[in-house]
């Protein structure tokens, strides 16, 4: 009855005041009378109208833009994942997207549609854009330092880094020396080209260069820490000077400039001792909270836009007051992750895209047409090395470091990446530099950054050494080596209840090793040994209550599922176990069409089905993650599938084929350690009609009779199934019982699934 009342309501109401409008514009058509109305023009048809106002709208401003950032995001992401696929940091990519969508490949292949996507109207939009992005990247920059380190051990740092700056600052005016003739722009003082020649080879990507080392491992090293804090006093050393650059060059000459560097002097002391105190209050009253609310965060953001606004007004750049705002944020940890969070997405993954891309609009390699500008090209990336890869390494071996490690400092100093071009964008918007020397130093910063990885491979190589991930352990040949590798530290606990259950009474015999591997990209440098020290809290109280021991592996990573198979491998491991991974949409229609379309869009799943690993539209029994640990692992593998775990009292065991032999050894481990009640179920007679199961299993219940119980298929039912704690079963039985939609998928405690 309140249904009809409601729909009665409804309709009478829109039908009456619908009625009531169509009145209102009739009657003001008499209104018109006299006042010039321009009638449509007749000639056109409603399709030619509809047409022309559809031209109209993809022609405003808003579509342009739009219609950029969706193709940027885009074609950014793809090459991302392709340079991430090679070994190189994703920003590589990026910067070769901005490139591949500028004049040097679709400005030149297809100009139309370069046009039409990139008009010269719309460039400054795009520009303002990437500016707010490079800003917010700079706070992310600042609050990434971690100020303490430098306190605690520059002493050698500090040497090493200041070095790696005055040579190859040094080198770059003496360069802009023999370039500033043919190269230089027309009204361009010597002083303002070869100072952004200087700062341009001395620079260092902090970012990447932080990235690398916790990939690699180093982040925990001697040589780890020497690195992240040379970076670290590179970056403030490099953005003071550009700042004081930046004032020289906006001045015209270094005496006036003196006047823009005072006023720089007194900002610098006004954020350290007035701003800095204040923001530390509010850090300090809100730092328990889980979540800011939106006043606190105003009040940071609207620090951050006034003191970039402060230093672009005084002479030194926007993005040096971001920097310095994120420098002095309150230091907690939490904190800065909140706000890192905050920011870090929009900023890096929509707003620093549109940067990468106006920067290749900019580089135009058409430019260097000829052998003699290539030679010049190639003089400046000799140059470029030389200034900071040799010159940190001979640095860091006078302060008495190992050539090993001295080279590995250079490598990673010599990285460049998105830090370079902020410096280049910065000193073509001035009229420093010219289109050809900004090209040259683009190409200059890609191949820097490019060489780190190789580089590190190499010095690796000829020093004979590799980043040991795997602790040692005494014994090893002796021992059964188990890897726990978890994600959340609730599955970390249920993997160690089964790794647990499988060596309890031979822990003498038996090595536990716990993992955990985080997306590089989600850990910051200032707060990664207390996030390893979080993660592994929970699951080292869990073994103390278990009374085994174990060791541990922290890693951030880019690729996660090679990086499991290959520690795996490396430290000859007898049993890998891994949590499975559940959509939030298993089951539901939205998931299927999910499946679909991530089979489709993946780029990972598209290169399996091009190479013939796997049929694009097949049915997936697991998550990405779990099927790419699957295709890469040779060590033996068990995937839980946690339903609630608690105890492994009671196990059933179904045998679906011959190939389940190898379950048998586990079955042993489950009874002899954990005295586990194994229910054996012999599916269609696989183990009456197999000689090898058939005496294992019978010399096992002759020995455990109270523990082995064989079980008819029959017997298997929903008062059968919910009084187990485990399921056992291979992996080539666990995908029929999938694809066949067995009942006994919906009544199964957890399983562990094994690939031997």
């Amino acid at each position: 009855m309140k249904k009809l009342k409601n729909a009665i309501f409804y309709f009478a109401v829109t039908g009456a005041f619908t009625a009531l409008m169509y009145w209102i514009v009739g009657e003001g058509k008499g209104l018109e009378m006299g006042r010039k109305i321009i009638a449509p023009n007749t000639k056109n048809t409603h399709w030619n109208e509809f047409l022309a106002a559809l031209g109209h709208n993809l022609e405003h401003p808003l579509a342009i833009l739009l219609a950029q950032i969706i193709t940027i995001i885009v074609i950014a992401r793809f090459f991302g994942w392709m340079f991430k696929k090679i070994g190189q940091p994703s920003v590589i990519g990026e910067i070769i997207a901005g490139i591949f969508l500028g004049p040097s490949v679709v400005g030149m292949y297809f100009p139309e549609f370069s046009q039409v996507l990139f008009p010269t109207a719309s460039l400054g939009n795009l520009q303002f854009l990437s500016q707010m992005g490079l800003i917010l990247f700079m706070f992310v920059i600042g609050m990434e330092l971690d100020l303490k380190v430098l306190k605690n051990k520059a002493n050698d740092a500090v040497i090493i880094s200041h070095a790696s700056i005055v040579i190859p600052f040094a080198l770059g005016m003496t360069l802009a020396y023999y370039v500033y003739y043919k190269f230089a722009p027309v009204g361009v003082e010597f002083l303002s080209f070869s100072l952004f020649m200087g700062i341009a080879m001395s620079i260092t990507a902090f970012p990447v260069l932080a990235r690398i080392v916790q990939e690699r491992g180093m982040h925990k090293t001697k040589l780890g820490t020497i690195v992240i804090t040379c970076a670290a006093a590179d970056d403030i050393t490099a953005w003071c000077l550009l700042a004081a650059v930046i004032a020289i060059v906006k001045a015209g000459s270094f005496v006036s400039a003196l006047y823009v560097i005072g006023l720089a002097i007194l900002y610098v002391i006004m954020m350290l001792f007035l701003v800095k105190p204040f923001l530390k209050r509010v850090g300090d009253l809100y730092s328990n909270n889980d979540n800011l609310s939106k006043p606190v965060v105003a009040i940071f953001f609207l620090t951050l836009i006034i003191s970039s606004y402060c230093t672009e007004v005084i002479g030194i750049h926007a993005l040096f007051g971001a920097f310095m705002t994120g420098a002095i944020m309150p230091d907690i940890a939490k904190f800065r992750n909140i706000f890192i969070d905050k920011v870090e997405d929009v900023a890096l993954i929509l707003l620093l895209p549109l940067f990468f891309v106006f920067t290749g609009l900019r580089t135009q390699i058409g430019l260097i047409n000829d052998p003699y500008l290539w030679k010049v090209t190639g003089f400046i990336i000799l140059v470029a090395v030389v200034g900071k890869f040799v010159g940190s390494a001979l640095a860091a071996k006078f302060v008495g470091q190992n050539w090993k490690d001295s080279l590995t400092i250079g490598a990673l100093m010599n990285t460049r990446g998105l830090m370079e071009l902020v410096v280049l964008n910065i000193g073509y918007d001035l009229g420093v530099l010219t289109s050809e020397i900004f090209t040259m130093m683009v190409i200059m910063a890609l191949v820097t950054t490019f060489m780190t990885g190789p580089a590190l491979d190499l010095i690796n190589f000829i020093f004979k050494s590799k980043d040991a991930m795997v602790p040692e352990i005494e014994e090893a040949d002796n021992k059964f080596k188990i890897l726990v590798s978890f994600g959340n530290y609730e599955k970390g606990k249920s993997l160690l209840n089964v790794a647990n259950a499988l060596i309890k009474k031979q822990k003498d015999n038996a090595a536990l090793t716990a993992m955990h591997l985080s997306v590089s990209d989600e850990m910051h440098g200032f707060n990664i040994e207390e996030y390893e020290k979080e993660t592994f809290e929970p699951i080292l109280e869990k073994s103390k209550l278990l009374n085994i021991e174990i060791k541990t592996i922290f890693k951030a990573t880019t690729d996660i599922e090679n990086d499991i198979a290959e520690i795996a491998k490396q430290g000859d491991y007898d049993l890998l176990l891994v949590g499975l991974g559940k959509s939030i949409f298993e089951g539901t229609i939205l998931g299927k069409v999910l499946g679909f379309t991530t089979r489709i869009i993946n780029p990972d799943r598209l290169l399996d089905k091009l190479t013939g690993k796997e049929g694009l539209f097949s049915n997936s029994i697991f998550d990405e993650r779990t099927r790419q640990i699957i295709a890469k692992n040779k060590t033996p593998l068990g995937i839980l599938v946690d339903n609630e775990l608690q105890s492994i009292d009671k196990i059933f065991v179904p045998f679906f084929n011959s190939e389940d032999a190898f379950l048998v050894d586990y079955i042993q481990k489950f009874v002899y350690n954990n005295n586990s009640r194994v229910n054996v179920v012999d599916v269609k007679h696989q183990i009456e009609g197999n000689f090898l199961i058939k005496n294992a299993m019978e010399a096992l219940d002759k020995n455990y009779p109270d523990n082995i119980i064989f079980v008819n298929e029959n017997q298997v039912n929903q008062s059968f199934l919910v009084k187990q704690d485990l399921m056992l079963v291979s992996l080539d039985s666990w995908k029929k019982l999938v694809e066949t939609n067995n009942l006994w998928l919906s009544n199964l405690p957890s399983v562990l699934i094994i690939k031997p």
